[in-house]
């Protein structure tokens, strides 16, 4: 799959291709990412990107032409159509199941916004999906667009040392969208606290219970939304439903 990022600070990326266990799907291709600078597309002297709003304000606007210009040019390159994401705080908050979906499509063209906002007509014209990742403010969509890189080439095959690992995350359907558990490693015993029995037992099945009961009872404490989901859709057992009552 393919990912054209437009962003004014391509060199952000560049640490980001090399570094960690994701690096690998960019190496082997299975995650192509490709960086195009809108400044490139720009016209006049000063090749401007922005300008003041109209109506007055602070802040800047990203000018449309040199954006869409900039999106041509990938789009181009790709050889045909794909979806335009641009990372905005109207759109749909990115949870797994849409990281999944994205994992297995043909990628996209990320526009990463900055200033105070992009040209609504560029937006209107040219942008199929908004992605938010959460209800706070940042600089620009440089760090969404590399979370949603992250989080799509770990789920790539061969890009993490364990294939099991993506199974045991968090909101992965495996664990039917609850929260993971707690998890240990040596030594046994560290500034007084040892590490659960269970953990310790070599009874598999013992260990996938204490491990299922840990992540219903910290779903139920600090996403309780997710229990009832789970519960909703029927992914709740009666051992599970027993081992929420008794953290009740």
């Amino acid at each position: 799959m393919r990912f054209d990022v437009i962003t004014l600070f391509p060199e952000l990326f560049a640490p980001f291709l090399v570094s960690g266990v994701t690096r690998r799907a960019y190496e082997s291709g299975q995650v192509e990412v490709v960086l195009w600078n809108p400044r490139d597309f720009a016209t006049g002297n000063y090749k401007r990107v922005d300008d003041r709003p109209f109506g007055g304000g602070p802040g800047m606007v990203m000018l449309a032409e040199p954006l869409s210009a900039c999106l041509d040019a990938a789009l181009a390159a790709r050889g045909g159509p794909a979806a335009v994401v641009l990372f905005s705080p109207i759109g749909e908050v990115l949870r797994h199941a849409a990281v999944e979906s994205w994992s297995a499509g043909a990628g996209a063209v990320l526009v990463c916004g900055r200033y105070e906002g992009v040209d609504q007509r560029f937006i209107d014209a040219r942008v199929t999906h908004q992605i938010s990742l959460g209800d706070f403010v940042l600089s620009g969509g440089e760090i969404p667009a590399m979370a949603l890189l992250d989080a799509i080439a770990r789920l790539q095959p061969g890009v993490l040392g364990d294939e099991a690992s993506h199974v045991q995350d968090s909101f992965n359907p495996a664990l039917d969208g609850l929260l993971d558990c707690p998890h240990y490693t040596r030594p046994e015993q560290w500034q007084g606290e040892a590490v659960p029995a269970p953990l310790l037992s070599g009874h598999h099945a013992q260990i996938e219970r204490w491990r299922r009961d840990r992540s219903l009872a910290i779903t139920a404490a600090h996403r309780p939304e997710l229990i009832a989901a789970a519960r909703a859709a029927g992914r709740l057992s009666k051992a599970d439903e027993a081992a929420l009552q008794k953290k009740l």
